[in-house]
């Protein structure tokens, strides 16, 4: 599978998400679809996106758009994660990181020195015809959802 490319169809996926779901692109078809990478549960950075992303889901569901995280957490500490935040949208578990290699978000990351291959937080928008609108990528967390909202009411 190669990776996703800005003004092209998304190819279809299905990945475990919390909920007992199994998310699948092709069933999201007539919505806009914002997908999010974050590195790990229950971290400073990653808890302040996601509770931006709650915090904007009424204007998100307005708009008719789904918003999904991902990390290569389990489910169980996604069920936990979900629920302690009280996110109103599905985070996906992607342990394989078959959605990862997807989006081309797993790098060669630096932590206290050491190097390890992790996820770079990345956001994508995806159009109501599964066609990849738009993409940030380096995300720096203040401010960067209300730009991705801006997005969604530009399509």
């Amino acid at each position: 599978m190669s990776s996703v490319e800005l003004n092209q169809p998304v190819p279809d996926f299905e990945a475990p998400a919390t909920g007992d779901q199994t998310i699948r692109l092709a069933d999201l078809r007539g919505k806009n679809v914002v997908i999010y990478f974050y590195p790990k549960n229950n971290t400073p950075g990653c808890n302040a996106e996601g509770e931006a992303f709650r915090d904007n889901m009424k204007e998100f569901t307005e708009l008719d758009t789904e918003i999904l995280g991902v990390s290569r957490d389990g489910l169980r500490a996604h069920e936990n994660y979900r629920q302690k935040f009280e996110f109103p949208f599905h985070l996906i578990s992607d342990k394989e990181e078959e959605l990862c290699r997807l989006f081309d978000v797993i790098k060669l990351k630096k932590l206290y020195g050491k190097e390890h291959m992790g996820i770079v937080r990345s956001t994508f928008l995806i159009d109501r015809d599964g066609v990849l609108r738009q993409e940030w990528r380096g995300v720096k967390v203040p401010g960067h959802v209300e730009e991705v909202l801006e997005a969604v009411k530009a399509l």
